[in-house]
């Protein structure tokens, strides 16, 4: 599998794991894994192009205002579905914690858990990883809170 292929060449502790439904928001994922300890990663658009973010459930809302001014970006907001499929290859609501080939934003908030959970570019399988981990395999161009 892709993701495993990416994983198993960092030397880092994972999990994957199945489900028997898709889950495509965090009131899916109750009964899989803890849904506070979500990452959702979600597609942006900036004028330089599509970027990845990693989000926290706690952060609530994105504020694409405060990111715009914190990373300098003039134009920043989400990419639209049709977007996010052609220049990636994922469905909106299955896009990869690893492997999306994006520079990411990452939110210290995830920090705080031992894991976080989110997804795979497969809607049956989640991907548990360490929010160290998870900044290891990933281009990460920036941290916001």
């Amino acid at each position: 599998m892709f993701i495993e292929d990416i994983l198993k060449g960092h030397e880092i502790e994972y999990e994957l794991i199945k489900q028997d439904k898709p889950i495509r928001s965090a009131m899916d994922a109750e009964g899989y894994y803890p849904v506070e300890k979500s990452a959702p990663t979600f597609v942006l658009e900036t004028e330089n192009g599509l970027i990845g973010c990693m989000v926290s459930l706690q952060n609530g809302r994105l504020d694409f205002d405060k990111l715009k001014e914190e990373f300098g970006y003039s134009k920043l907001k989400m990419a639209s579905p049709k977007k996010i499929k052609e220049e990636t290859g994922f469905e909106v609501g299955s896009v990869p914690l690893v492997g999306l080939g994006l520079p990411c934003l990452f939110d210290e908030k995830l920090m705080k858990h031992d894991f976080v959970y989110g997804g795979t570019g497969d809607e049956y399988l989640t991907l548990k990883i360490a929010p160290e981990s998870l900044m290891k395999v990933n281009n990460i161009i920036g941290m916001f809170s």
